[in-house]
């Protein structure tokens, strides 16, 4: 037993410095989801290009920090306000809100499966303490948006990119950035390739929050 405890610590703390530095070209989901295809009979469909966070499009963090995690470059890895508001709103709704953080969805999507179980949870908050201790906000920002689902079959920022708008992460506009992060809470119901106008409505919503947003990393504006 004690040396099962020293190998899980162990491994973790260090595939979590390894990935400080080398990028992550597959995640749990990446292979869960391919099976499920396989699985369905439906086509194997895996898009997915690691790009640096310099080689994206600059309104991206931005929005997806106006759209999934306004206080992303204040807290620690859990927006304690934001679990407050969503445990008082989950006590009268039925349809439950998440309180998530770009952290703790990166710490999920990288070293995790997706589901709800408290051992899963548990899991996600040590790894989120972990990057959070060991990596920078640029380094969470630039996995989070390589690794995180945004459609059928296609993950990060270049990938969807080039199969929803034809062109490179670095040259999406404000507007394409918007759309991408509206579908984000729902990417295989919400496309950024035929929105709806639900999208286009959550699109509008968010490139207004963007202007009250830090540029990323800079502390400056986004005008």
């Amino acid at each position: 037993m004690k040396w099962l405890v020293v190998f899980f610590f162990s491994s973790t703390i260090l595939s979590v410095i390894l990935y400080k530095f080398v990028p992550v070209f597959a995640t749990p989901l990446m292979v869960i989801r391919s099976v499920q295809q396989l699985t369905n009979g439906d086509k194997l469909t895996w898009h997915h290009s690691w790009t640096s966070l310099e080689h994206m499009s600059p309104h991206l963090p931005v929005a997806v920090m106006a759209s999934e995690d306004q206080r992303f470059l204040d807290h620690h890895g859990f927006d304690v306000e934001a679990i407050k508001k969503a445990m008082e709103y989950n006590e009268t709704h039925e349809k439950k809100r998440g309180a998530s953080t770009i952290s703790q969805q990166t710490a999920k999507n990288v070293f995790l499966w997706p589901g709800r179980s408290w051992l899963r949870k548990g899991l996600e908050a040590y790894f989120t303490f972990l990057i959070e201790l060991f990596w920078s906000k640029e380094r969470i920002m630039e996995v989070y948006l390589n690794s995180i689902e945004m459609g059928p079959g296609i993950y990060g920022a270049e990938a969807v990119a080039e199969y929803h708008f034809g062109k490179s992460a670095a040259v999406l506009t404000r507007n394409d950035c918007a759309l991408i992060a509206a579908t984000l809470p729902k990417p295989l119901e919400y496309s950024s390739k035929n929105p709806s106008a639900y999208m286009l409505k959550r699109q509008h919503q968010i490139l207004r929050q963007m202007k009250n947003m830090p540029r990323f990393p800079d502390s400056g504006k986004d005008k």
